[in-house]
């Protein structure tokens, strides 16, 4: 996701760009995982325990002036589908007083799920590159909102609003991303 959202950023914004990552994502995902975490200049989040330190670590960043990918739902889609938000965004964006942007991504699943080794852009039956989609959505203010809790569900229903428009066909893909 950050090489699509970051390919948008101006050059002078994207050394500013940091993201939130698993903990174990250097130790799961051996050199693609180690490649993410230096070039996407990750903060840790422990998915498992206690994600705070994390998070502490993810305002600071804000508060500085860098710009923070989240991933609201903690993790990748098992099968494509929108899954549970979570309210670290929210907590973020409240805490640092920063506007949340939503950003939904239409068709990364396909390119690059958690089922493949790589990303797969290049579609065999169809003889052509596949399509992502990144559609922008307007900042949500942390001022409109009285908790984490109530902005993570405006960031919810406007994503599934966002996913009931998919364009992207959705192929069944096996456990090894191929069709």
């Amino acid at each position: 996701d950050g090489m699509w959202i970051g390919s948008f950023l101006p050059r002078n914004h994207f050394r500013l760009m940091s993201c939130i990552a698993a903990k174990d994502l250097e130790d799961r995902h051996g050199l693609l995982g180690k490649l993410i975490v230096r070039v996407g200049r990750a903060i840790p989040i422990d998915r498992f325990g206690n994600p705070v330190r994390g998070l502490i670590i993810a305002r600071k960043k804000v508060e500085e002036g860098n710009i923070l990918l989240v991933h609201p739902e903690g993790t990748r889609s098992i099968d494509g589908q929108l899954g549970e938000f979570k309210d670290g965004a929210a907590y973020i964006a409240l805490k640092s007083h920063v506007p949340l942007l939503p950003v939904f991504i239409d068709g990364g699943y396909e390119v690059f799920n958690r089922h493949m080794k790589a990303p797969q852009p290049f579609d065999a039956t169809q003889g052509r590159r596949r399509e992502v989609i990144l559609t922008f959505g307007k900042p949500l203010d942390p001022a409109d909102y009285k908790n984490p809790k109530q902005m993570t569900q405006a960031l919810s229903d406007w994503m599934h609003a966002q996913y009931a428009k998919k364009r992207i066909p959705r192929p069944d893909l096996t456990r090894d991303g191929n069709q």
